[in-house]
Parts: C-alpha cells; sequence; structure tokens
C-alpha cells in the first residue's frame, strides 16, 4: 500500500445572521453609597433580541443571545480589530499586548444596532459586533461544537450507505472534493473509488487533501509483509484496533491507504468509530472517561532494523478533549505500542491499562466493526 501520514487542518466558519435592533437605554438607580463603582445597567430590546449589560469594576458582563458573558477589559482592549491594532490582511495583531494597561476600564461604552463601542481612557475606540463576541467568548464557545460528527458502529454505517466519490470527479469538480470532505469530517472515513493503481495518482490524491507529511517513514511509502521495519504492519500478523502514530507529538490527522496489489484471501481493513467507543464509555462509566481525558501516557516506537534506528515518544492521554466545550477531538489509542504510567503520578494512576479495559471493550466489539476491502 501507498500511505500517507498527512497533517489536517479542520476550520469550519459558522456565520450568523445579523440583525440589526431598535433599542434603547435606560439606568437602574444608582447605587454608589454602597459600591465603590456605579453599576449601571443597560438593556436593549426587540421581539427577537435583547441585550443587556453591567459595567463592573474589573469586568464587562453582557447578555445576549440567550448568553451571560464575562469579558475582562484588558482582553477587551487588547482584541481590538482597529486598523492601527489588526492587521486585517494577515490576520495577526498589530498592538503590543504588553503596553495595554492591566488595570484599564473604558471610559464609556455605547450600543449602535448591533455594535458595541468602547471609549478608553486614551480616547482609543474599539469597537465589537455582539455576535463576534457571543462566537469568542468563553462562554460562547463551551456551547458551540467545533466539528459535527455522526457517530457509527456497524449496522448504523451500513444502513446509511455513504457513497464513494469517483476519483476523476474529485480530482476535477470542487463537488467531488466537498462531498468526500463532507463524508470525512462526518464519519471519519471517506472512500474514493477508481483511483489508477500507481504512485503518482495516489499521490495527486493525497495532496488534493492536504500537504503530505514528512515522517521516519518519508512522505510516502509502500509496505507490505517482509519485515523491512520494525513494526507488526510489515508482517503476516493481523493488526488489532488502532490509532496509528500514538508515538508522535501531533498524531496524524488523516491517512491515506491504497492498495496498488492483492493476492490470496484476506486482507480486507477493519474500521471501528474510536469516537463512538468513547460515547459509551461516558454513559456507561464516566469516571473512567474523566480519567482517560486527563491522564498523559507516553506512547513509544522503538526501532531497530536494518539500518533503521528510531526510538520515537509522544506523550498525552488516550483521549483528548477541547477544555472549554469537553469535546472529544483526538483518540491515542494502540495496545500494541509500549506506553509507562509513572508510579510518582499517584497509586490510583498506575491501573490505567486497566481503566482502558471497558473502553478497549467496547471497540473489540464485533458490532462496532466495518470490514472493507481496498481492493
Amino acid at each position: 500500500m501507498w500511505c500517507h501520514r498527512l497533517s489536517h487542518l479542520q476550520s469550519r466558519l459558522q456565520n450568523l445572521l445579523r440583525r440589526g435592533v431598535p433599542c434603547w437605554a435606560f439606568q437602574q438607580p444608582n447605587f454608589k453609597s454602597l459600591f465603590p463603582l456605579a453599576i449601571h445597567w443597560h438593556h436593549t430590546a426587540s421581539e427577537s433580541l435583547k441585550c443587556a449589560w453591567q459595567q463592573h469594576e474589573d469586568h464587562f458582563e453582557l447578555h445576549y443571545a440567550s448568553t451571560v458573558m464575562r469579558f475582562d477589559y484588558v482582553w477587551l482592549r487588547d482584541h481590538c480589530r482597529s486598523a492601527s491594532c489588526y492587521n486585517s490582511k494577515t490576520h495577526q495583531r498589530s498592538l503590543d499586548t504588553a503596553s495595554v494597561d492591566l488595570c484599564i476600564k473604558p471610559k464609556t461604552i455605547r450600543l449602535d444596532e448591533t455594535t458595541l463601542f468602547f471609549t478608553w481612557p486614551d480616547g482609543h475606540v474599539t469597537k465589537y459586533d455582539l455576535d463576534w463576541l457571543v462566537r469568542n467568548s468563553y462562554e460562547g464557545q463551551k456551547q458551540k461544537v467545533i466539528q459535527p460528527r455522526i457517530l457509527w458502529n456497524a449496522e448504523i454505517y451500513q444502513r446509511a450507505q455513504v457513497p464513494s466519490v469517483d476519483f476523476q470527479s474529485f480530482l476535477e469538480t470542487n463537488e467531488g472534493l466537498k462531498n468526500f470532505l463532507q463524508n470525512f469530517l462526518l464519519y471519519g472515513i471517506a472512500f474514493v473509488e477508481n483511483v489508477p493503481p500507481t504512485q503518482e495518482h495516489t499521490e495527486k490524491l493525497a495532496e488534493r487533501i492536504s500537504l503530505i507529511r514528512e515522517t521516519i517513514y518519508g512522505r510516502m511509502w509502500y509496505f507490505t509483509s517482509d519485515f523491512s521495519r520494525g513494526d507488526t504492519a510489515y508482517t503476516k500478523l493481523a493488526l488489532d484496533r488502532h490509532t496509528d502514530t500514538t508515538y508522535f507529538q501531533e498524531p496524524c490527522g488523516i491517512q491515506v491507504f491504497h492498495c496498488l496489489k492483492h493476492e490470496g484471501t484476506g486482507g480486507r481493513t477493519l474500521l471501528v468509530d474510536g469516537f463512538y467507543a468513547a460515547e459509551q464509555v461516558l454513559q456507561k462509566a464516566p469516571e473512567e472517561f474523566e480519567l482517560l481525558t486527563k491522564v498523559p501516557l507516553k506512547h513509544e516506537y522503538i526501532e531497530n532494523v536494518g539500518e533503521c534506528h528510531n526510538h520515537m515518544i509522544g506523550v498525552g492521554p488516550v483521549l483528548n478533549i477541547y477544555p472549554w466545550n469537553k469535546e472529544l477531538y483526538l483518540i491515542r489509542f494502540s495496545k500494541g505500542k509500549k506506553y509507562t504510567v509513572n508510579r510518582q503520578w499517584g497509586s490510583s494512576l498506575s491501573y490505567i491499562p486497566k481503566r482502558t479495559f471497558t473502553y478497549s471493550h467496547l471497540i473489540s466489539r464485533t458490532s462496532n466493526e466495518y470490514r472493507q476491502s481496498l481492493i
């Protein structure tokens, strides 16, 4: 097979509807006698949208789009998108963060329809769209799914009848590429048919998706059961369920496999949705799920075959989640690769291999396995 390791960059741009808000502002009674800083509630309202904000001593509180958000004043000044503070062509900050006073507070705040204006002590004005603040607030991020997925077992995937994409359509049309990427992002796997069995055509396909990543195996390589490298993949032994490159500091995001030649029987590719299994662990044993997301393991690849001498170490938990919304985005799971749990991390943590039993058991269920011939 020609196998490619590709670095994968996923970005989803979500455009929220921007709507004008007929508004007015009014002020709550002044409580200067009770608080060192006068607290003012400002409100806007319409039939569909409501907005209110409050100035605190050290932060700005915003109520909008059914979300309560809190922003440090330093953050609001530092993220200013004015021409003098931000280069919109390079998408890079021009403002020196170290120059911002850590105790900065706005002199005035006003709302014009759906835009907030902050005037700072030096007279500089920062403006923010309300929807932009929702998208970039911590509270808004907690409600946002970065990558929607369809979790599947064998029955769900077969019932979905996800179509393959023709090679020519994939290469020559945006629609073909879009269909492939949609399948891949939703299910984690995707297939391209009628690819000529050559290195050149495989490389064209891979480069249509992303940049090809350089590894200890090269950018792309051929492997068969000749034990030319110190890995079980180069033998006739069956490979258990696993994710590849767990020993990389950043495991590969996409792998492309192309079967160029097949003789004999067997050789079907075994596929399992690790995200589906992780969701089952979360439902059945939430304490085990939490442990698998918190404890880093040392994954190793040791090779001394012929002229190949490599010792690689990658560190990370079995299940990797975004800290703000607990969304799973990466799995490091390979029973065949060595990993060690240091005793100084605590006696309870030394039983991580035992804690992975539930996850390993779910992954190994026949009902979760989908087998596909790449011939």
